[in-house]
C-alpha cells in the first residue's frame, strides 16, 4: 500500500481517535502511536489510561508533548502506520510554552513552523500517516485572549495538514464524513 497522508477532524468526544484506532488496527502490521498529551490534571490521567488501555499491546508508543517533528524524526521504531493524535494538544502545547508576551504573529509562525516541520517529516517517511485534530472554529467565541489565540491558531494549522493531506475525514457524533 503506498503511503498516504490521513487527517481526521472533528469535536470532543466525537469518536476521531476510536476511529483512527480502528483504521490503524486494520491497515498497519506495525503501528506507532504518538501521543502528545500530558496528565496535567486527573481527568486528563484518567483520559490517557482510558486510551492506552484501548491500544493493541504491539503497538509501539512514542509519548511527544512536545517537539513531535523532531521527536517522530529521531524514533527508531519501524512502522507501517503512525497515528499521530493529536494536533490540537500539540498546538496547546506549543500555545502554553510561549513568552505570555508573545504576539499573535509570531504564535502563529511558531505553530506553522511545527506543522510544517511535521509534514517535512512526513515527506520523508515511507509509512501511512493518520493524524487527528478538533475542529474548534464551528463553537462560540472563546471569552479570553489565549482562547482565541489557541482557535485561530489550530484553524490555520488544521488548514494546512488538511490542504496536503490525501484524505480528509470529519466524525460528528461517531460517524464519519469524508470530504476530501
Amino acid at each position: 500500500m503506498p503511503k498516504r497522508l490521513i487527517f481526521l477532524l472533528g469535536g470532543a468526544r466525537s469518536g476521531k481517535s476510536r476511529y483512527a484506532e480502528a483504521w490503524a488496527r486494520t491497515h498497519g502490521a506495525r503501528v506507532l502511536f504518538v501521543a502528545t498529551a500530558q496528565a496535567g490534571d486527573a481527568d486528563m490521567a484518567a483520559r490517557i489510561a482510558e486510551h492506552r488501555a484501548r491500544r493493541p499491546g504491539h503497538w509501539q508508543s512514542l509519548e511527544a508533548p512536545r517537539q513531535v517533528p523532531q521527536r517522530i524524526r529521531d524514533c527508531a521504531i519501524p512502522h507501517d502506520v503512525l497515528l499521530l493524535d493529536c494536533i490540537t494538544l500539540m498546538t496547546s502545547n506549543l500555545l502554553l510554552d510561549l513568552p505570555e508576551s508573545t504576539s499573535q504573529i509570531d504564535a502563529n509562525e511558531a505553530i506553522l513552523s511545527e506543522v510544517e516541520a511535521l509534514l517535512a517529516v512526513y515527506e520523508r517517511s515511507e509509512a501511512t500517516w493518520m493524524v487527528v485534530s478538533n475542529e474548534v472554529g464551528m463553537g462560540v467565541v472563546p471569552p479570553s485572549r489565549l482562547g482565541v489565540l489557541f482557535r485561530d491558531m489550530l484553524g490555520r494549522a488544521n488548514q494546512r495538514v488538511a490542504e496536503r493531506a490525501d484524505e480528509v475525514i470529519l466524525l460528528v457524533a461517531g460517524l464519519s464524513w469524508k470530504l476530501k
